[in-house]
């Protein structure tokens, strides 16, 4: 800039601005095929609103389908400033979010909205974000707790409590082991992109699995049943800052993404319920079938349940976590909503 033009602006107390201000670039990565449901549902629009609501200050450059690392990594990788925001499962670190997988017990709750907007609250503000968030130096960004899991299976068809048992179904880990060891089952813990390998080989019968995930997954093309009418658990699709990463961040960027995120939480949820009726009907039309599983079923199905999550929560008791804490909280955050 002219130094004549310097001096004439300062003596008019105007701004002196040296060239544009530079746009600050953040790195996003996750396990997901870009294609995802989830991407296209929740992430790409966060990404888009805060965009927007910094006026192009803040961009992201996203790194989708493990391609920095797997789902498992992803905390570490967050952790260490591999990746600014990451995708990270509480299941697929259950040793060092242990508690989070509160929101993935069976029977809990029958909507991904009624999960997701529970979860947004102890994470974000209650118990799981001072005893799992905090510690692991990472910041909730915004996050969807998937409609129940179903039991979706190559061959055998499940129509009673008797025909889970000996199944090898995969799960993510934690609450889903022990959900599917009190039917009988063998869980087979693995990250979603590795269950099509496993399945298409017949080491595992099937799976635990949210409808979305099947298609997304392309695992219609191996699956020919499903259940319908009992929740088998859930999963917890959770984006995260690196805690540092969010301190060094100016205050109106901060403000920006909290906006965005609260905007975002009942949209996605709503958003997943609703696509659940059209999946079905693809589902349906690829061939796969789903068996309602009848009254007597389900309350056999439900009373062999029902004790999981005192046992997922006395196991963790013993080990000095706050599970119990955290149960209670979660329940009462789900009553608290469903009065709404």
């Amino acid at each position: 800039m002219n130094r004549k033009l310097v001096w004439a602006l300062a003596a008019l107390g105007l701004p002196i601005v040296t060239g544009p201000a530079r746009a600050l670039e953040l790195k996003v990565a996750d396990s997901f095929p870009a294609g995802h449901y989830l991407v296209r549902l929740m992430l790409k629009p966060w990404m888009d609103d805060v965009t927007k609501r910094t006026n192009g200050a803040v961009t992201f450059t996203y790194y989708p389908n493990q391609q920095i690392g797997k789902a498992a990594d992803m905390l570490r990788l967050t952790q260490s400033g591999v990746v600014d925001i990451g995708y990270i499962g509480p299941s697929y670190v259950s040793d060092k979010m242990p508690l989070s997988e509160v929101a993935q017990l069976p029977g809990a709750f029958q909507t991904s909205c009624q999960g997701t907007l529970a979860y947004w609250k102890t994470a974000r503000e209650g118990l799981l974000a001072k005893q799992e968030y905090a510690p692991n130096k990472i910041k909730l960004l915004f996050e969807v707790v998937l409609p129940p899991y179903q039991v979706w299976t190559a061959k055998a068809k499940v129509e009673t409590p008797k025909d889970m048992q000996g199944l090898k179904l995969r799960t993510t880990g934690g609450a889903q082991d022990l959900t599917l060891r009190a039917l009988g089952a063998v869980p087979v813990r693995m990250a979603a992109p590795d269950a099509y390998e496993s399945l298409s080989r017949g080491t595992m019968d099937g799976l635990l699995f949210p409808m979305e995930s099947v298609v997304a997954y392309g695992l219609d093309k191996l699956v020919k049943h499903a259940t319908e009418g009992v929740s088998f658990g859930s999963f917890i699709v959770a984006y995260s800052i690196n805690q540092s990463v969010w301190d060094k961040l100016p205050e109106d960027v901060k403000k920006a993404m909290d906006q965005a995120s609260e905007a975002i939480e009942p949209k996605a949820c709503a958003d997943v319920d609703k696509e659940q009726d059209t999946t079905k009907q693809h589902l349906t039309e690829s061939g796969v079938s789903f068996e309602p599983l009848p009254e007597a079923t389900r309350a056999e199905i439900k009373d062999k349940l029902k004790g999981v999550g005192q046992e997922w929560a006395s196991g963790l008791d013993s080990r000095g976590k706050q599970a119990s804490a955290a149960l209670k909280e979660f329940e009462a955050l789900l009553a608290a909503g469903s009065t709404k």
